[in-house]
């Protein structure tokens, strides 16, 4: 369901557990490195027989690589220039082993001298080595120029990165201020974290993973704090039985609406019957229970007191309720006025089943923080960042500009599942790991595409399944809803309730 993100330290960690503890060899690491390397390149361009190849070997491990690949290139008929970016005598450890064999069978190599202006030969594929996952701060002045030089390239040569796209943050995914624009990118062992996140894809091109050798026992015991959640987590939802009916497969509570806002409330009970729950029902004011049911006559209301305006009375005839259902979600077009508060903070202390806080439930926890203390641990919260700036008193760019670092503190603190909306959705575990969707889809830009959202995850929350799966598996299965919606309008115009009405197509595509 998911596989591991490690930070390029942690990477960092399982090199030198494999070196140092098992007693791999680093040589042995960086020759499978260069021939994974060089087979990735073969699967995505084809035969190099006498194709001119540049290599960028910088100073480091990845420079190393570099040597490993070029030596290859070679066997295989190609024409490799490889320029390594310090003298020869500076090369140690595994980088220097490698570069002496590949003098020793004669691939060319020169010095790529520092220059004010930097002009690379001609070459039908540039391998950049010039920089690894380790790459902190800025580029240097030379540096600087040679990414450029590469990008300026581009359009007459097929470039390759090898671990990462030199200049990229390993950590951040964001170029340090410019980065290589690569064609295809291959990376050891397991995407390093800055690289699975959405905005580090123009820079990556086609992302490929190879093994170079490191133990899964190391992973195993030395796990790293991120995680990508993966397509196979969709087949984790329950299997239709023949003897399955309505009252087993979930009914659900949604808690909302407030006028002009009971669109919301009824696009997240759609959602709920469109990802399997058998029985939704929407408690509303008695005054909005047409508008929200919409004339969807699957769509139960529980119509609380008189006008339709939230009260104390409604307040009073719901709380007793809640107890009868399997998930809860609150919030869907709540409103934030007092009395919408007053409802949050009543449902928050009294009893109620597994629940999700979504919209207008989290500007009155926001508005009322004395309440976290009595959230039932292991809630989920669904904010889009406007919403987490919110929670947290930060402005909007502060939570964008550390996305994964926002949702995991909050969530850690907390003890609840935090989902940070918005491409490259980051879910916060109460334990410390953040699982991060690897979708990216225009078409969920789109009114009530939230509420849809939070339908799902109560009905996976309904049908037993736990909180941090209901919480990944309902994100994986939205975004490839907005993922199928794109290739039916690709200039976006889908509405919200085509996002619903897509999730029983995802899974018939993804599973059938």
């Amino acid at each position: 369901m998911f596989s591991p993100l490690p930070t390029p330290l942690e990477m960092s960690g399982w090199d030198r557990v494999a070196i140092d503890k098992i007693g791999i060899r680093g040589e042995i690491l960086m020759e499978n490195a260069g021939r994974e390397a060089v087979f990735a390149l073969l699967n995505e361009y084809g035969d190099i027989t006498g194709k001119r190849i540049l290599i960028i070997a910088g100073s480091g491990n990845n420079g190393g690589d570099g040597f490993v690949m070029g030596r290859l290139f070679a066997d295989f008929g190609a024409d490799v220039l490889i320029l390594h970016t310090a003298p020869k005598s500076k090369y140690k450890g595994d980088a220097a082993y490698h570069l002496k064999i590949a003098a020793k069978l004669g691939v060319e190599l020169k010095y790529f001298r520092p220059a004010e202006n930097v002009v690379l030969p001609e070459s039908d594929i540039i391998i950049d080595g010039l920089l690894g996952t380790g790459f902190e701060g800025e580029l240097r002045p030379f540096a600087h120029l040679v990414v450029e030089a590469i990008n300026r390239s581009s359009a007459n040569s097929y470039i390759f990165s090898i671990d990462i796209p030199s200049g990229l943050n390993g950590l951040t995914g964001e170029p340090q201020p410019v980065a290589v624009k690569a064609h295809a990118t291959v990376t050891f062992e397991e995407a390093k974290l800055g690289l699975a996140l959405p905005h580090a894809n123009q820079y990556t091109g086609t992302l490929i993973v190879t093994p170079i050798g490191i133990p899964a026992e190391i992973k195993y015991t030395h796990p790293p704090a991120h995680f990508l959640i993966k397509e196979d987590i969709l087949e984790n939802l329950p299997v239709p039985t023949l003897t399955m009916h309505k009252g087993t497969s979930g009914h659900v509570l949604l808690v909302g609406a407030s006028k002009g806002l009971t669109g919301a409330l009824h696009l997240a009970g759609i959602s709920v019957l469109r990802a399997g729950a058998g029985l939704v029902t929407m408690a509303c004011p008695e005054g909005l229970a047409s508008e929200v049911k919409g004339g969807k006559p699957e769509l139960m209301t529980m119509a609380l007191g008189s006008g339709d305006q939230w009260n104390d009375q409604m307040i009073a005839e719901l709380l007793p309720e809640l107890e009868k259902y399997d998930s809860l979600v609150i919030g869907p077009g709540l409103g934030r006025d007092e009395a919408g508060q007053n409802l949050v903070e009543a449902v928050v202390e009294n009893g109620h089943p597994a629940a999700v806080y979504d919209a207008d439930a989290l500007f009155a926890l926001a508005r009322r923080s004395y309440l976290m203390q009595s959230i039932a641990e292991n809630s989920i919260f669904t904010p889009h960042p406007g919403e987490m700036s919110t929670l947290v008193n930060r402005t909007i760019a502060d939570v964008e500009s550390s996305r994964i670092e926002t949702a995991r503190k909050y969530a850690v603190s907390k003890q609840i599942y935090l989902i940070l909306k918005g491409a490259g959705t980051v879910i916060g575990c109460p334990d410390g790991k953040t699982m991060i969707s690897p979708i990216s889809a225009p078409n969920l830009a789109a009114a009530g595409s939230g509420d849809i959202l939070a339908g799902v995850i109560g009905a996976l929350l309904a049908r037993g399944i736990p909180p941090m799966q209901s919480a990944c598996m309902g994100v994986y299965w939205h975004g490839m809803a907005g993922v199928y919606l794109g290739e039916k309008f690709p200039y976006r115009g889908n509405i919200a309730t085509e996002i619903a009405d897509m999730l029983p197509e995802v899974l018939k595509e993804e599973l059938c």
